[in-house]
This record gives structure tokens, C-alpha cells and sequence, in this order.
């Protein structure tokens, strides 16, 4: 990977990370028409999202440290469990055993069968039609004070469709959020929350795999930090703008926008400009 490639892609991460567009779907589409049918890979993917990730931890900086105070605190009693931010701590954690649990075990299927592009297109489809349904269906009157317990494993199961490239982490736990019920901007910044353990670990994960590997073999280290640290500025920016605008403005636009998206990917598929199964980046076409 060179650095033009890398300066790309970690835009493309960073401007899609946070809407419920998929950024897998995007950095697989983009990263083969830049490198010739091969497929940026799933190690890269996984480590420029600790950019996006960081971007979360940055902006939501003053919640996180109110939420795992509190989550703290009610392990030793000195808070009530049923306290708001303790309780959404605790929810964060249980939210984040579905994705967990279905990713180690089906780690295979999610790196290599389910990033066939045809799959891609399908679920930012499907996945489309839904968000605009519960978007146009929601209630928006619940908080993140008004979390439940099963409102949080609905939440982690929503996350885990995310596996599947196309589906969008964001859009699924969103789309999640709006059919319980919750304000817009509520569902997103929980959304966001909740993602955070499960990038990190997999990102870490990824990161001390490649380099338990001779160095990381599939991963240009200097391409692929400067995207991580581009994902990151630009996904601060997005964080700020995504919250301000669906405080006015429904989902309709990134409804329609995925619809589109799965039809030129379908086109590109049918004329040969992208692979369904995208060699691996290590492979040279």
C-alpha cells in the first residue's frame, strides 16, 4: 500500500465510520479500485478503525469518564446500580458480548466468505429499507436514562449484524435504537458508546496479530498509521456534524443514499470493475 492509497482510505473510514452508510462496504468498493482487484484486507480495516474509535473516545470524553466513574463506584457500593451512567456502563459491557462471542466464532466466515461484495450489496440494501422504516416509524420520546437491560442486548445484537460487511455498525445499532423507541440523537450516541470495546478489541487484536507474524506481513505500518490518524481527525468532525444534523433532520438521506450505493455496486459487479471475492492484499492479481 502506498501513501496515496493510505491518505484515501483513511478518509473514506473516517467520513463513514459514524454514518449508517457501512464503512467495511466503502473501504472494500474504494480499496479495490485503487489497488486492482485486490482487497485492503480485513487486518487493515480493522486497525485504521482504532482512528475513528479514538475519535469517539475524544469527543465523548466528559460521558465516558462520568460512566465508568459511576459503573466504579456501584462495584463497591458506593453508587446504586440503578444509577443512570452506572447502568449504562454495565449495559455497555453486556452490549458488547454478542458481537464479541459471534466474531471469534465465526472469525473465518467474517474474514474471508462474508466479504464477498454480493453480500454487500444485499445488506446495504435490506439493511437501507429497514433504517428507513424504523426511522419512519419511531416514537423518539426514551433516553439514554431510560436504558433497560433488554433494550441493551437488543442494542449488542444489533451491533453484531454488523459482522456482516454492508449492514454498518452504526446503521444496525441505530435502526435498533429508533424501533425501541429512543430519540434520534440518543440512539446515535449510544451507538457510538457502545461500539467502543468492540473495536478496540478487535482492533488490538488484529494489531498484536500482525505483529505476532514476522512484523505484520499484510500491514504497511507507516501507510496504515497515517490512515488510522487520518480516520481520526476526520472522524471527530463527523461525530459533531452527524449529532447536529439528525437533531432536525430524519435518516431519510442515508436511506436513500445506501439504496443507490448497492445499485452502483451491483452495476460494478456485473461489469467486472470490482471482484466479489476481492483477492487477498498480499496477492497480486
Amino acid at each position: 500500500m502506498g501513501w496515496v492509497e493510505a491518505l484515501v482510505l483513511g478518509l473514506v473510514q473516517g467520513l463513514t465510520e459514524f454514518l449508517p452508510i457501512s464503512s467495511s462496504a466503502h473501504i472494500s468498493i474504494v480499496g479495490q479500485l485503487l489497488f486492482s482487484g485486490r482487497d485492503p484486507g480485513a487486518a487493515f480495516t480493522a486497525i485504521i478503525q482504532l482512528g475513528t474509535e479514538a475519535a469517539v473516545v475524544v469527543y465523548f470524553w466528559r460521558d465516558i469518564v462520568r460512566i465508568v466513574r459511576q459503573w466504579a463506584l456501584s462495584l463497591v457500593g458506593r453508587v446504586p446500580r440503578d444509577d443512570p451512567d452506572a447502568r449504562t456502563g454495565w449495559l455497555v459491557l453486556l452490549g458488547s458480548v454478542p458481537i464479541g462471542v459471534l466474531g471469534l466464532v465465526f472469525q473465518d466466515a467474517i474474514e474471508n466468505q462474508l466479504r464477498s461484495l454480493w453480500i454487500t450489496a444485499v445488506a446495504l440494501a435490506v439493511f437501507g429499507v429497514l433504517l428507513g422504516l424504523a426511522d419512519a416509524r419511531a416514537t423518539t420520546r426514551k433516553d439514554l436514562s431510560d436504558l433497560s437491560v433488554r433494550d441493551g442486548l437488543l442494542y449488542g445484537l444489533a451491533q453484531a449484524l454488523a459482522l456482516i460487511p454492508g449492514v454498518s455498525r452504526s446503521g444496525g445499532t441505530i435502526t435498533a435504537g429508533l424501533l425501541l423507541g429512543y430519540r434520534r440523537e440518543a440512539a446515535a450516541r449510544y451507538a457510538f458508546l457502545l461500539a467502543i470495546p468492540a473495536v478496540v478489541a478487535s482492533g488490538g487484536f488484529q494489531l498484536v496479530s500482525e505483529l505476532g507474524e514476522g512484523g505484520g506481513a499484510s500491514v504497511s505500518w507507516g501507510p496504515t498509521a497515517l490512515a488510522t490518524a487520518i480516520s481520526f481527525v476526520v472522524g471527530l468532525a463527523v461525530i459533531a456534524w452527524l449529532l447536529r444534523y439528525i437533531s432536525t433532520h430524519t435518516f431519510r438521506g442515508f436511506v436513500l443514499y445506501r439504496l443507490a450505493l448497492a445499485a452502483v455496486l451491483v452495476v460494478l459487479l456485473l461489469t467486472g470493475a470490482v471482484d466479489a471475492n476481492p483477492l487477498p492484499p498480499s496477492v497480486q492479481p
